[in-house]
């Protein structure tokens, strides 16, 4: 092999080295996204430490739907329950209200206690505004806490999440 061929050989491998590492950074920098759970405000589906992957491009969350998004505190993580034009409250009973109709929530096994913070009820949601809750209700920093969480604060939907004691 000659040297302008060694040379054109190397310069091919750099220039498909930077395209691979260009592609990488697109499909996990802007497409998927990963975080590590912050808290328990998640548990007992997700714990303190599980890997969430996340998927970035999501332009339509509904209720239901578990996200990562920036606080000025960093990232928190919880769900949907209500977004813009829906009407939020918390009842006496500690139950969850959307709309005036109190949601049954098979999977969340604890109460919904209003928090002692500058959110007041009934909450009337801005379009691109999202009402997010733990799913561990009692221990959760969320919207009971910090208000309703804006649409561009949102990092991604979970779409898979790894246990920490798998990794």
């Amino acid at each position: 092999m000659t040297r302008e061929q060694a040379a054109g050989e190397l310069k091919t491998f750099f220039l498909r080295l930077a395209i691979l590492a260009g592609l990488i950074f697109v499909i996990f920098g802007v497409v998927f996204g990963a975080a590590v759970m912050p808290d328990q405000s998640m548990k007992p589906g997700i714990g303190a430490g599980d890997l969430l992957f996340l998927y970035r491009m999501e332009n339509h969350y509904k209720s239901g739907d578990v996200i990562v998004y920036r606080t000025d505190e960093g990232k928190r993580a919880g769900r949907i329950v209500a977004k813009g034009g829906d009407t939020v409250a918390i009842t006496e009973d500690q139950e969850l209200e959307v709309n005036g109709s109190v949601v049954i929530e098979n999977d969340i096994y604890f109460q919904t206690p209003m928090y002692e913070s500058d959110v007041t009820y009934p909450v009337t949601l801005a379009e691109n505004e999202f009402f997010v809750l733990g799913d561990h209700r009692e221990d959760a920093e969320d919207s009971r806490w910090s208000g309703p969480v804006a649409g561009d604060a949102i990092i991604g939907k979970v779409i898979t999440v790894i246990r920490r004691n798998n990794i």
